[in-house]
Parts: structure tokens; sequence; C-alpha cells
């Protein structure tokens, strides 16, 4: 009697433990059971579509994804027509350009490195526009030059960073840069021993504007951008803590025009990866 009583309880437990597991169905559904966080957060569905894909701070442009019309960023300046914007820093001639909220951010960072005692930085080169990297690649040939379209650059969320000093291999700027650009949202786009990966070799000056907590993540992991996205990819939501704040960063495939779920009451940004998806990064 005992026997069959303890089996009757166990065959409960069973039937109750598959009442209670999530049913995982397609589209809305799974994504609403991917929210991580507190749970009493309140989600809306926004439409995406597929051109959104080629926007944000996270594009990756390489040999194999090239720049879109909608992927250049929309605040580009040229810094000579702005000297407010070049604040603790020199440029290299009055034709440099670019983002300017990556300058803002630039700005903040050079800011830190100068209360460190390191203080010789200068923009070497920063936006180009595809008629000048098509110049540029006649002229310096595949060599030292991408072709158009196919260059960071033509974002304008890149940057080339040099010291007044002395070349950035042996300049403390360049040191201080790989030490700490990662905590202002910047990364080495092309590390010494990444060549493999990113199809580059080593540029110490080559600096990336991405934002927190993503440079972080990428800081800690030790990966390239490329790296990164494929993680994203593949993980599809992660969790970082940066000076005690969390994020909540979560990959959405998209084909055409798709919905997802954002948080209603925080702030997000959403940034295509310039391949097939989307990154939405809920900020504290």
């Amino acid at each position: 009697m005992k026997k069959w009583v303890f089996l009757f309880v166990i065959l409960i437990l069973l039937l109750g433990y598959k009442v209670v597991q999530p049913k995982l169905g397609s589209g809305q559904d799974h994504q609403r059971e991917r929210h991580i966080g507190d749970s009493s957060q309140e989600y809306q569905t926004i439409n995406i579509e597929n051109g959104q894909v080629y926007q944000g701070n996270l594009l990756l442009v390489n040999k194999d994804y090239p720049v879109h019309p909608e992927g250049i960023k929309s605040d580009v300046v040229d810094l000579s027509l702005h000297k407010e914007l070049v604040n603790g820093y020199r440029l290299l001639d009055d034709r440099i350009q670019l983002s300017e909220s990556v300058v803002q951010a630039f700005t903040k960072m050079v800011h830190a490195a100068i209360s460190d005692h390191v203080s010789h930085f200068m923009i070497n080169s920063g936006y180009r526009s595809l008629e000048e990297q098509r110049r540029l690649y006649k002229e310096m040939g595949s060599d030292y030059a991408l072709p158009a379209g196919y260059s960071e650059h033509n974002l304008g969320v890149s940057l080339d960073i040099g010291s007044t000093q002395m070349k950035m291999e042996q300049a403390p700027e360049g040191k201080w840069l790989k030490e700490n650009s990662w905590k202002y949202g910047f990364i080495l786009r092309y590390p010494e021993d990444k060549a493999d990966i990113t199809g580059i070799n080593y540029e110490p000056w080559h600096y990336r504007y991405i934002g927190l907590p993503h440079s972080a993540i990428m800081h800690e992991r030790h990966l390239t951008l490329e790296q990164y996205l494929d993680a994203l990819r593949n993980e599809k939501d992660m969790t970082a803590i940066v000076d005690g704040k969390t994020f909540e960063i979560s990959y959405y495939p998209i084909s055409q025009s798709d919905t997802i779920q954002v948080p209603i009451n925080r702030h997000y940004e959403i940034s295509g990866d310039n391949r097939e998806g989307v990154i939405v990064t809920v900020y504290p």
C-alpha cells in the first residue's frame, strides 16, 4: 500500500512539474519568455523594419559587410567649425569630421586621461565620405586603405587617435587607451593578436565607439567586434554589471519586418548588427 502511495505522489509531482514549465511558441510568445531581469517590468511590442539592421553603434563593417547609407551617423560635424568640441586634444588638420555624440564621449575620455597626467592626444582621422575613401584607396592601394564602403571610417563612429609626442605603440596615450578606453564606450578595433579574425593588421591608433556596456563585455572577454556579435547571436541574452549598474542585452534575428518586446518604463537603445539582427540594450 505504501508503495502505491509513494508512486502516486511521484506521478503527481511529475505532472505538476510539466504544467509549470514555460510553453514556448514562435514569434512574440518566445520573446516574452526571453525577458530577463525584473519579472514585474512591463513590456510593449514595437515593429522593427529590415532597415534597422543597418543602423546603430554596433554595426559590423569589414570586407564582408559594407556600410549601408542608413548606417552613416546623421550628426557628423566638421570639428574645425566647432571649436567648443575640440577640448583637451588637437586635430591633425582642419578637415577632420566625426559624429558629434562620439566626439563628446571622446572628450570625456581625454579629460579622464588628463587627470592621469596623459595629455598629448590628437585626432588624425575621423569620418570619411565614400568619395574620400575611394580617392584614398586609389592613391594608397589595398595594402594601406580599404575600398569605399568597407571602412569603419565611412560610418562616423571610428577615429584614428595619435600622440603629439611619439608613435602610439610607445606613447603614454596609446598605453592609457588600451587599458581604459572601454570605460568610455571605445574599443581598440584591430588588436595585435586578432588579425586572423578582423582581417586587419594591428592598428594601435584605430578606435571605435560602441558604447557601454558592450565595450566592457568585450574588454572582459577579450573579444573583437566580430566575436562579440557572434556571441550575442548564439547566447541571445546577456547581463552586464558595470559600476554596480545592471544592463540587459538581447539579440533578435530580423527578416523583412518583425516585432520585438521592449520595456515601457526603462531607457533602451536598438542597434542593428549590419548582418541579419538587432540588439536591444536596456539601461539601468
